[in-house]
């Protein structure tokens, strides 16, 4: 009896190799790169900056400097403050009181070369009401009169010192010369005609000393501006004035 042909299972060759991954696996949360190698991911971690506490400040020489100058003026001025409070207390300062009491005029002319000469006496009563303060009347005052800003005349005071709650009289020439006055010697004829009173302008500047008690402070100036209406400027006539009103301040 013919041996029965046995038929074995014959296994395909393409399926009997063992399959090999062509890719490697890459685990989760990685890449890969161009070359086909994972890249890990790192976790991204903010840095902050360090902080560190910085040293105190020393002040520097000019600092110190300016404070201690500023301490010393302000001290100054303190001390200033007191002693002048002090001496307010003490002598009771007042201002003096000035007024214009007579006006007369010996010359008042134009000439041919059309400059215009005056010749004034003013006039002034000084009043000191401090009992005790008293009032060097230095040298190198000026006084001026004038008529809408053109100066007529000019002359100073005397020198003198004016004591305690007193009343002194001055009579103080004033000359003065002013060109091309035609106009203005017109302008003075047509304001008295009109209005029948020609304002004038008196001004004293004067530097004084003031005495308190035995104590003589440094010089110091003073003005005084006085407005005085007058009837007329015609020479050898009796100048009435109608109105006179004096200010007074001191100039450091």
């Amino acid at each position: 009896m013919a041996d029965h042909q046995r038929i074995h299972p014959v296994q395909d060759p393409e399926l009997a190799q063992p399959q090999t991954p062509t890719d490697p696996l890459v685990p989760r949360g990685s890449s890969r790169s161009d070359k086909g190698d994972p890249i890990e991911y790192q976790p991204l971690r903010r840095t902050l900056p360090v902080v560190h506490s910085k040293p105190p400040k020393r002040r520097s020489c000019c600092c110190r400097f300016l404070c201690w100058t500023l301490s010393i003026l302000l001290l100054l001025v303190i001390a200033v403050g007191v002693t002048a409070g002090i001496l307010y207390l003490v002598f009771r300062p007042k201002l003096p009181k000035y007024s214009i009491d007579g006006l007369r005029i010996t010359q008042f002319n134009l000439s041919n070369d059309d400059s215009l000469y005056a010749t004034f006496s003013v006039n002034i009563t000084a009043r000191n009401p401090n009992k005790k303060v008293g009032i060097y009347y230095e040298g190198g005052s000026r006084i001026t009169v004038s008529y809408t800003g053109s100066q007529l005349c000019e002359g100073a005071l005397p020198k003198f010192y004016q004591g305690h709650r007193n009343t002194t009289v001055l009579q103080v020439p004033l000359t003065g010369q002013t060109q091309n006055a035609s106009a203005l010697l017109l302008s003075l004829q047509q304001q008295q005609q009109q209005t029948g009173v020609i304002p004038l302008n008196l001004r004293v500047r004067q530097p004084v000393r003031i005495k308190l008690g035995k104590l003589k402070l440094p010089k110091l100036k003073f003005s005084v501006r006085c407005r005085l209406d007058v009837d007329s400027l015609s020479a050898q006539n009796v100048i009435r004035i109608t109105s006179s009103s004096c200010k007074f301040r001191f100039r450091l």
